[in-house]
């Protein structure tokens, strides 16, 4: 359901963007009600999705990736479908498997910037939006990306290590409430 979410904001952004095409005002009167459709699909497979995680067993794991700043319902979800085996995993490994694991690019003298690569893209990009909103909510993570801000890293550098970071810190959430249930 996770994936079939990601597909319907897909297909309603591509919609959004032809209404707001040079000369598309014309034809908004088709277009509106299109956006509209997938509007409401949008709520009700929320709303189903909501409903299915509150009545299984992932509602304590949802509820957890709720309390941590930035992460919210559709990233929880997202994180709980993608990843089911967070949790379990040293730093090292979520962050591998999250695809935001920094690989160098060395050759000789020369050193150029890590790239992240691998992992789990449809992961990477749950996480994307809520590294922004941590960055304004969370006060750790905020001062962590001003310092790297402040050090001369890129903003999408910046965003990329917070990413990192707030999966880790989910990881080590659930990792210590798994071990409290024990």
């Amino acid at each position: 359901m996770v994936l079939t979410r990601r597909d319907i904001v897909a297909a309603r952004t591509a919609w959004n963007n032809r209404r707001k095409a040079p000369g598309a005002h014309a034809v908004t009167t088709i277009l509106d009600p299109i956006i509209a459709s997938f509007d409401a699909q949008l709520k009700a497979i929320d709303k189903t999705i909501a409903v299915l995680v509150e009545s299984t067993a992932l509602a304590a794991r949802a509820r957890i990736l709720q309390a941590i700043p930035g992460i919210g319902a559709t990233t929880a979800h997202s994180l709980i479908a993608l990843m089911p085996e967070l949790g379990t995993l040293s730093p090292k490994q979520a962050a591998s498997l999250a695809g935001l694991a920094p690989h160098p690019r060395q050759s000789g003298n020369r050193d150029a910037y890590r790239r992240i690569k691998g992992g789990r893209p449809i992961v990477r990009q749950a996480l994307f939006m809520a590294a922004l909103a941590a960055t304004r909510a969370n006060p750790q993570l905020k001062a962590f990306y001003q310092r790297l801000i402040a050090n001369g890293k890129k903003p999408l550098v910046a965003i990329t290590a917070t990413m990192r970071k707030l999966i880790t810190i989910a990881n080590a959430k659930l990792r210590d409430a798994q071990h409290q249930l024990s």
